[in-house]
């Protein structure tokens, strides 16, 4: 991926301003040093790559602030080799990161452009992650159960399929709640039985029924 010395120095100065608001997973703090956010935003764009902001994308979307992918990054306890499920692809920021903390990493993403989009983007630079255009709702059947499942916009509701497609001992985090979400953990413990956390508010943007 296009990087320089400029933008190495602009991503240290980020990695520094997350610490100072609390993150502390060092394989977080890694990943997020070594990927170039500047190749997953619109070039026009450019100048706020490295700030800590959610910034527009296509469709209408958005590339989550880099403190929320951090924490969210955090919230997962991302282990070498986990196979996880992402809801909401996006520009593929999240997706990456995940990759280089050592996970398998497997993509849903509803919209059309983006999805090309970002699948482009992997292939291009030879990233091993397997993405899908399709209703995030219904998870990923196919190659469940995961290790992690994570939801990377709005859910108003938490869709019913998901926490049945985690192993036991598995964990899902979504944001839930309408205008303003939740971050809340779930935990599987058993085939029926899971354990609830919440982790402070965010706003995302919705996530949407229905490939288009």
């Amino acid at each position: 991926m296009n990087d320089t010395y400029q933008t190495k120095g602009l991503r240290n100065q980020l990695i520094t301003d997350l610490k100072n608001k609390g993150i502390t997973d060092k394989n977080v703090l890694k990943a997020m040093s070594e990927v170039p956010r500047h190749v997953f935003v619109p070039k026009s764009l450019f100048g706020h790559a490295y700030s800590d902001v959610p910034l527009p994308i296509l469709c209408g979307q958005t590339i989550s602030q880099p403190y929320t992918v951090a924490i969210q990054s955090e919230l997962l306890e991302v282990k070498e080799k986990v196979r996880i499920l992402e809801i909401g692809t996006g520009s593929g920021y999240q997706a990456v990161i995940l990759q280089k903390m050592g996970a398998h990493v497997y993509t849903i993403e509803r919209q059309r452009e983006l999805y090309e989009g970002a699948k482009k983007l992997f292939q291009n630079f030879s990233i091993p992650i397997a993405t899908k255009y399709g209703d995030g709702y219904k998870g990923w059947e196919e190659f469940a159960p995961f290790d992690r499942i994570l939801i990377t916009c709005g859910a108003a509701i938490l869709p019913e399929i998901l926490p049945y497609q985690l192993k036991i001992n598995g964990i899902l985090l979504a944001p839930i709640g309408e205008n303003e979400q939740i971050m809340t953990k779930i935990v599987r413990l058993s085939e029926d039985e899971f354990k609830t956390t919440t982790h402070g508010s965010f706003r995302f943007v919705p996530m949407l029924k229905n490939a288009q």
